[in-house]
């Protein structure tokens, strides 16, 4: 059964694609999030495949015509996908879709095509505090700084590392902040509810911004609202939504990417193949989350920095928590991720300074950890109550007020603070390739971690502060 958060995420994004039926896979757990009634194949001949195959089974075990069995997108898009409906979205609930499971398994060894996926559920893509969040935004004095703190070196316009991140947008305010003086791109659009409230994610992207900016200096950050929507995207759009983030401003040195989704696969995402590929033939290094599912199933895009293809290309990124000795609560796991950041409770940029901004918390804080965990991590502290967890009691969810900087937890977070390690790097060695400074970052580091028994690389700038103030 999916832990609670799941399900009140879950209903949000549900909420913010009202034309999407969606269920939770597989079986209802918190694993990932899907298209019901439709599959996902390559387009062409083997889309063609797909689509008789699946149908000329529903005709044999079902006697009807099997007219439900059709394209339900566009035949050819640059990613390579065509939809394909399977059956009715609009049947059973979110705990599963048989006729989705039905096509999979018929799909498993068609004839001739052993060992080669043709198809895939339609995840839903999130960033990585969205269906499986780490927490909550909290208000931090602004005479604290950031953590981690910025570094002294400056910028050079002719030297800055250009790094791309893929996530929800800035901030109406965020020049007005000294600290992302080179950061550019897209805003995030509407940032308050009918009552005046910083709606949930909102400063997701400017966060992790002032991030790179503290951590890597000089650096030409760009920011698209390429996941603007809730943070939720399916995986029959991602692929093409990549393509036009890079293609705005070209193949930039590091992409930081806070999103992703696990399908139960070892052998990635069929929406973003192409995608991939087409990165592999770049000089772009991709820094991507690991996820906050608390799990060792591979996330993607971050599990691709395990396929031996793509070793070079792609870095996953897991978090630390606060004290830096061990791994994070939420934080994904296993031999898929690549290295370790602090990633609980780093302070950044969330607003502007404009003006005071107020913010209902969306979930309520746990008793005890909801991973079993015994420090005192981001499931119980701070305490709040929150609105989606409301069950018709009185309580009143909490309200608080943003005037710039916060905490905020995540390998979203983690994320940018690999990303600038590398840019840093890149920057003292006068390394133009990212993918060399990637490998020289790893093989230098003298940072260990521990995280589920294994000792890992942990990526720790020397800004960051360590604190073992909430540890138990």
């Amino acid at each position: 059964m999916a832990p609670q958060r799941f399900h009140e995420q879950f209903d949000q994004i549900q909420r913010s694609m009202p034309d999407v039926a969606l269920a939770l896979g597989p079986d209802d757990s918190a694993e990932f999030i899907y298209e019901k009634g439709v599959v996902l194949a390559r387009d062409g001949e083997e889309a063609r495949l797909v689509e008789d195959t699946v149908r000329d089974h529903f005709t044999a075990a079902t006697g009807l015509s099997g007219d439900e069995v059709r394209r339900a997108g566009p035949e050819t898009n640059r990613s390579g996908i065509t939809r394909i409906q399977v059956g009715d979205p609009g049947h059973g609930d979110r705990r599963a879709d048989r006729a989705v499971a039905n096509a999979l398994r018929v799909m498993r060894e068609p004839e001739g095509r052993a060992g080669r996926r043709l198809v895939s559920r339609n995840h839903v893509v999130t960033i990585a505090v969205n269906s499986c969040p780490g927490d909550e935004p909290v208000p931090a004095p602004l005479n604290r700084g950031t953590n981690p703190a910025p570094a002294e070196a400056g910028h050079d316009a002719d030297t800055a590392v250009d790094v791309l991140v893929i996530d929800n947008g800035l901030t109406h305010d965020y020049s007005l902040v000294p600290l992302l003086s080179h950061v550019q791109g897209d805003l995030h659009g509407t940032e308050t509810d009918e009552h005046g409230n910083l709606m949930q994610y909102v400063g997701h992207g400017t966060f992790i911004a002032g991030i790179l900016a503290s951590v890597a200096p000089n650096t030409d950050v760009t920011v698209r609202n390429t996941l603007n929507d809730a943070g939720a995207i399916l995986e029959s759009d991602f692929g093409e939504a990549l393509f036009a983030a890079v293609d705005e401003g070209g193949w930039p040195d590091i992409i930081s990417l806070s999103a992703g989704t696990s399908n139960g696969r070892t052998d990635g995402l069929l929406g973003v193949d192409a995608f991939m590929r087409e990165l592999r033939q770049q000089r772009t290094l991709l820094v991507a989350a690991a996820g906050n599912n608390a799990s060792a199933t591979p996330f993607w895009p971050a599990a691709y920095a395990s396929l031996p293809e793509y070793a070079g290309s792609v870095l996953a990124i897991g978090a630390l928590r606060t004290d830096g000795d061990h791994g994070a609560c939420f934080t994904n796991h296993g031999s898929w991720v690549s290295a370790y950041a602090p990633g609980e409770r780093l302070t950044s940029t969330l607003t502007g300074f404009d003006a005071p901004i107020p913010y209902v918390y969306q979930h309520s804080t746990y008793d005890a950890c909801r991973f079993h965990f015994t420090y005192l991590c981001t499931c119980q502290h701070p305490r709040h109550a929150g609105i989606l967890s409301e069950d018709g009691s009185s309580s009143k969810p909490d309200q608080v007020m943003f005037d710039g900087f916060a905490h905020w937890s995540g390998t979203s977070f983690a994320t940018p603070v690999a990303a600038g390690m590398v840019a840093a790097l890149m920057t003292a060695d006068k390394e133009t390739d990212p993918r060399i400074a990637r490998q020289q970052l790893i093989a230098n580091n003298t940072e260990f971690a521990e995280v589920r028994g294994a000792h890992v690389t942990a990526l720790v700038p020397p800004t960051w502060r360590p604190s073992t103030a909430v540890q138990r």
